[in-house]
């Protein structure tokens, strides 16, 4: 079914058709309330879509990097099932690292790096772990960035191993200016003691729900059918989803917004929402305002900073490569990041015979592997695999070249009172609802993202203005979640 026209004056404008602001269309169309959402890019699901490659007969699919699904909400695992039915699966989960040529599991399995590392390096390790748990525990030196929090919780020596330079590599800048929100959120309540006993069996609960690690759910035909399926279910209740539709202002005044106006394929439109929910990247949304915002947080905003990726995805005349989901490579000599090979997620994501590799790279707009091109950037991975054993360069069918802008928000020493600055200005919009990894500079996972739609939601049904603030921010390391029997 495609799309009816935008409403002139919705009850709710969504900007984003991401996770969070399907997921607060959706929402809020179940409970009866007029939504529009508008979409830049020309299909819904933001970086949680699913590509879809035709090579003659053959056809590959592949998500915007891996995407596995965990989380403590009931509601969202209800959420999802009733729109995918038998296509939510249960997918057993390995993931690994690579490492001076060897692999290693993730999270980090600190008796596998013990043995691996041998009695010297490992003595070193354990020396370095009880050094820092005396300096930071006993002393109580302050952790001020990432790199006190990682060496506190795990030693000099097994925080270098593969914490601190993959956290580089993310980022693009050293750890000691990484503000310590990025291990609350990511990494809170892991360290070497209770890897340790996770490791032999301590840690583990019983009894209840079951650790991720050993587990996801993963539909069946990319993660991306999430958004389509919620797409489908908006337009069959007659709301307006209209991709390739892109912002050109936002008008404001007393304190609400009063008019949006998009550009579309059929021309301009401006459309006067009573409630406007949006996940545009933050800093882009403020240069859409009209008027702008005061000077002062507008210079907050431009101190804010995000990380770009740039993808490869290559499609194979091989049935394997690995049995992993996903693998990360943390060394600073090896230019990329992560891959995925999404038949490991599920083997309709390739035709039968063949596999594929989706590799990331993080960049700055400044980098050089930004500009370089599709037979470029094949030309500087392709060593790696071949020396690795992984493929040849006469297995690659083809080679794809990806970019995205404003992936990863930077959490910087001086990101938190930056935002902060950003925040209390929008929250003076009382008609506005900002959500998502861009639309609040929020690190956030597929799951959370999905929450914070509800919740946003919530908030224009009910009236009331929820704290957003604390989705995301587990007490716990973000890689355990539950895994609910269907």
């Amino acid at each position: 079914m495609s799309s009816a026209p935008f409403p002139p004056a919705p009850a709710v404008l969504v900007l984003g058709a991401g996770p969070a602001g399907l997921a607060c269309a959706m929402e809020l169309s179940r409970h009866g309330v007029e939504v529009a959402v508008a979409e830049r890019q020309p299909r819904v699901g933001g970086l949680a879509a699913t590509l879809r490659f035709d090579e003659g007969e053959h056809t590959f699919l592949t998500d915007i990097g891996p995407h596995r699904f965990f989380s403590k909400n009931r509601y969202l695992y209800d959420f999802i099932g009733d729109l995918l039915q038998e296509e939510w699966r249960r997918v057993p989960r390995r993931t690994r690292q690579w490492i001076d040529g060897s692999f290693y599991d993730y999270p980090v399995n600190a008796p596998q790096v013990l043995r691996n590392l041998g009695v010297r390096r490992s003595v070193r390790v354990l020396v370095d772990y009880a050094r820092a748990r005396l300096t930071y525990g006993l002393f109580r030196r302050p952790m001020r960035t990432f790199e006190d929090y990682v060496v506190a919780n795990f030693g000099r020596s097994l925080a270098e191993f593969n914490m601190i330079n993959y956290t580089e590599k993310i980022w693009g800048i050293p750890v000691s200016q990484i503000h310590p929100d990025w291990a609350h959120q990511r990494i809170s309540g892991l360290n070497l003691w209770s890897v340790v006993r996770n490791a032999l069996g301590f840690g583990r609960r019983t009894g209840g729900p079951k650790s991720l690690v050993d587990e996801f759910f993963y539909p069946q035909y990319g993660t991306g059918r999430i958004y389509e399926a919620i797409t489908e279910r908006l337009r069959a209740a007659g709301a307006a989803v209209r991709c390739s539709t892109e912002v050109v202002a936002v008008h404001h005044a007393d304190g609400r917004i009063t008019e949006v106006r998009l550009r579309t394929d059929d021309g301009e439109c401006t459309v006067r929402p009573d409630h406007l929910v949006e996940s545009v990247p933050i800093t882009r949304f403020l240069e859409l305002l009209d008027p702008p915002p005061p000077p002062e947080v507008l210079a907050a905003a431009g101190g804010l900073r995000w990380r770009n990726q740039v993808y490869l995805f290559l499609t194979l005349d091989k049935e394997s490569v690995t049995t992993d989901n996903w693998i990360y490579f943390p060394g600073a000599d090896i230019p990329f990041g992560r891959v995925s090979e999404m038949r490991n997620f599920s083997a309709d994501m390739s035709p039968p015979g063949a596999t594929s590799l989706f590799i990331e790279f993080f960049a700055f707009d400044t980098d050089p592997v930004w500009a370089m091109s599709e037979s470029e950037l094949l030309d500087l991975v392709m060593p790696y695999f071949e020396q690795w054993g992984f493929f040849t360069r006469s297995d690659v069918r083809r080679a794809y070249l990806m970019r995205r802008e404003h992936v990863y928000p930077v959490y910087d020493l001086e990101y938190a009172d930056r935002l902060a600055v950003v925040k209390r200005w929008l929250d003076g919009l009382e008609n506005l609802v900002y959500v998502g990894r861009p639309g609040r500079f929020m690190y956030t996972n597929q799951d959370h993202s999905l929450e914070m739609g509800i919740v946003a939601a919530r908030t224009v049904i009910e009236g009331h203005r929820y704290d957003m603030n604390g989705i995301g921010a587990e007490n716990e390391y973000f890689e355990q979640g539950v895994s609910y029997q269907r």
